[in-house]
């Protein structure tokens, strides 16, 4: 059995996207993306919603291809861009002439909690998907998610996207940890349903 995990960085004040898309008053610090690898390593399919999806492969494709980049950076980057991935969207769809096309699916909003179930049923390394709150809120709703990490950062939004707007969902608190050398405080969650 494979498992869901979900992870997201939030404020202090609950926004995982800041006023007009902007969160740049969190420490984004190197422990994030060491948080973000260590995921990754653990994962056989990535899952996005449409958006994450084309910023994500965009972003690691250029720092794969960016000599600059450290080593760390350049495993997240063939990661993110050999993984398998599932792209849950109502409006995209797969250009066969995309670099990511042969790694990548994508099935509407009404089937992806189906194929989650079947995904989840096989064999292989986790579920992950990162942020879109607007992707993973409805599957911790239909109890699809099995572990919630919420990285908190040291900051106030002030406004923005609300980490989480379904409804009322019981968690299990499985540790709290400072990640090491920064700001950012990593609390992780048994979200399944009989968690709460």
């Amino acid at each position: 059995m494979r498992r869901l995990v979900v992870s997201v960085l939030t404020s202090l004040d609950g926004a995982y996207v800041g006023p007009g898309g902007d969160l740049s008053v969190l420490p984004f610090e190197d422990a994030f993306n060491d948080h973000n690898l260590a995921l990754l390593r653990r994962a056989g399919t990535l899952l996005y919603g449409s958006t994450w999806f084309s910023e994500n492969w965009s972003h690691w494709s250029a720092v794969a291809q960016d000599p600059a980049s450290g080593e760390r950076d350049r495993e997240i980057a063939r990661l993110v861009t050999s993984l398998d991935s599932l792209v849950v969207s109502d409006t995209t769809d797969v250009d066969t002439g995309a670099p990511w096309a042969a790694t990548t699916r994508v099935v509407r909003r009404d089937d992806a909690p189906a194929e989650i179930t079947r995904l989840k049923a096989g064999d292989g390394g986790d579920l992950l998907l990162f942020g879109s709150a607007t992707t993973w809120n409805p599957l911790l709703a239909q109890g699809l998610v099995d572990e919630l990490v919420v990285l908190v950062g040291a900051g106030l939004a002030g406004d923005g996207a609300r980490l989480y707007a379904g409804p009322p969902a019981g968690l299990r608190l499985l540790d709290a940890q400072v990640l090491p050398g920064s700001q950012l405080v990593r609390l992780r969650y048994d979200a399944t349903p009989t968690a709460g």
